[in-house]
């Protein structure tokens, strides 16, 4: 179906010409790109109480208070708080009956003159979905990928008015509002990481998946989210510090990927310049993994994440199938070490030269982009069950014309065994308990750590079905004879009767 929406002067023309909205612009960093459209279109008086860049950190500090980064969540929280308060402790008695009040800020790092910054900023809006409604809010993070500064302002003005006018007249369709914040652009022009709904309008939102549909809709290539669904900004969470991450399908989470995780933190913290209570850990699902069965299934994918918060992990999405991809994805955020955990059966997979027809430099190509950053594999033994042998890094069968390559990795660290597992744990196989769940059969709880077990049961994750309480026995009914008339006389017991 051809896209029906309006473009970015009808968008920022029909927000002027709503009676309702009324409110404030605060933008840092790359001028005022976003309040220009509203300007420019006409009807500005209606809509703008308010449009002002207070770009000098001295009088940012003086208006908003101090902020150690100025292109961060917090400056523009900042910014929106104090400027949604002026409005509604200026406006409310005079027009709150009939305006619904709306703050957007916005706090951006452009390309510098001599283009060696990250192009990133974030942008909000705080607004009242009606006139004397509670305040609704949504936030988002950018990455301006046009290397032109002219470019990047452009592109900054047209996400704006996407966002304003989604707030305005998508917010009871979040889906959409997402797809609609890059109308008239493209992704090779920006990138949406984050975003994040919150207020009386988005009450019904769960914002882990609105951070999967940044990700399926191409906006982002990786988002992430706390273990209690808090949406997490990677370049805020990740930079500068050291990164272990995990890849699974965790359908469910087993003792394997808790043994897994915990075997390659105690190695990963003893690393040179690694600080274990730096360390960052990620639990990865690949869209690919995701997609496994088809299209997106939103409830096996939050059965997942839900199994995963038990444990107090943190999750990230990505669009990475390719390790060297999410390899340099993370290597954007952290000149510290990274490192990946996996079973033996994934680094067999990885050395599959198959994987990496599309490079002209085939696995070579791939190694050398994913090991330049001294990146680390911690790998885990494979039980073969029927004859109770292990394969590890030192018996892997890997093809003949690749094995040097391999053996130079492992001889240069790059590639470490985990010689600290739990081998009773060995034998659990995620498919299998998947399996038995489905099947209702017991002993599945014994593979899986008990937080995880509970939230199954409790919710009926993966297909698994509340046992049947066996049927009981009828009771056998019991005649009793009514009581026989009281006359007041008492008689002897008889076995205190005399004999004949």
């Amino acid at each position: 179906m051809p896209n029906t929406r309006p473009n970015t002067e009808s968008k920022a023309l029909a927000v002027n010409l709503d009676p309702r909205r009324y409110g404030s612009f605060a933008e840092i960093g790359a001028g005022q790109e976003v309040v220009r459209w509203f300007f420019r279109v006409g009807g500005a008086a209606g809509t703008i109480a308010k449009s002002m860049s207070a770009y000098d950190m001295s009088v940012s500090d003086a208006i908003y208070g101090h902020c150690d980064r100025y292109v961060c969540r917090r400056r523009m929280e900042d910014m929106l708080d104090h400027e949604h308060a002026l409005n509604l402790e200026r406006l409310r008695e005079s027009r709150g009956d009939t305006t619904a009040f709306f703050s957007f800020a916005d706090t951006v790092s452009a390309r510098n003159f001599k283009g060696t910054n990250d192009c990133h900023g974030w942008m909000g809006i705080r607004f009242q979905a009606h006139p004397r409604d509670q305040d609704s809010q949504i936030i988002i993070h950018v990455r301006m990928l046009d290397t032109e500064n002219a470019l990047q302002q452009e592109a900054l003005g047209i996400v704006g008015v996407n966002l304003l006018y989604g707030a305005f007249f998508l917010n009871h369709e979040p889906d959409q509002l997402i797809e609609s914040l890059l109308d008239d652009l493209s992704t090779r022009r920006i990138e949406i990481d984050m975003i994040e709904f919150s207020g009386i309008a988005f009450r019904h939102v769960d914002n882990r998946v609105m951070s999967l549909r940044l990700v399926q809709l191409g906006l982002s290539n990786a988002a992430m989210f706390s273990a209690n669904g808090e949406v997490l900004q990677p370049s805020e969470t990740l930079y500068k510090k050291p990164i272990l991450v995990e890849r699974g399908s965790f359908r469910p989470l087993t003792h394997v990927n808790v043994d897994m995780l915990r075997a390659a933190q105690e190695k990963f913290q003893h690393e040179a310049d690694v600080e274990a209570d730096e360390v960052v850990t990620l639990a990865e699902i690949t869209m690919r993994n995701l997609r496994a069965n088809g299209d997106v299934d939103l409830r096996d994918f939050l059965q997942r994440v839900d199994v995963l918060a038990a444990c107090g992990m943190t999750v990230m999405i990505s669009d990475y199938f390719e390790y060297y991809r999410l390899a340099a994805y993370l290597s954007r955020y952290t000149k510290k070490k990274i490192a990946i955990t996996m079973g033996a059966g994934s680094l067999c997979e990885l050395f599959d030269e198959k994987y990496y027809t599309k490079l002209d430099g085939g696995i070579l190509e791939s190694f050398g982009r994913m090991f330049k950053n001294d990146l680390k594999l911690y790998i885990y033994p494979l039980l073969d069950r029927r004859t109770d042998t292990l394969t590890t890094v030192q018996n892997l069968e890997i093809a003949p014309e690749i094995r040097s390559l391999y053996q130079y990795l492992v001889d240069k660290g790059c590639i470490e065994q985990l010689d600290n597992h739990n081998p009773k744990h060995l034998s659990t196989f995620s498919r299998e308990v998947l399996r038995q769940i489905e099947a209702g059969e017991p002993g599945w709880t014994e593979h899986v750590p008990e937080e995880v077990a509970e939230v199954i049961q409790q919710r009926g994750y993966f297909g698994y079905r509340r046992p049947v309480p066996a049927a009981k026995k009828p009771r056998r009914r019991v005649n009793v004879l009514p009581p026989l008339p009281s006359n007041n006389l008492v008689y002897p017991p008889t076995t205190n009767l005399p004999a004949n």
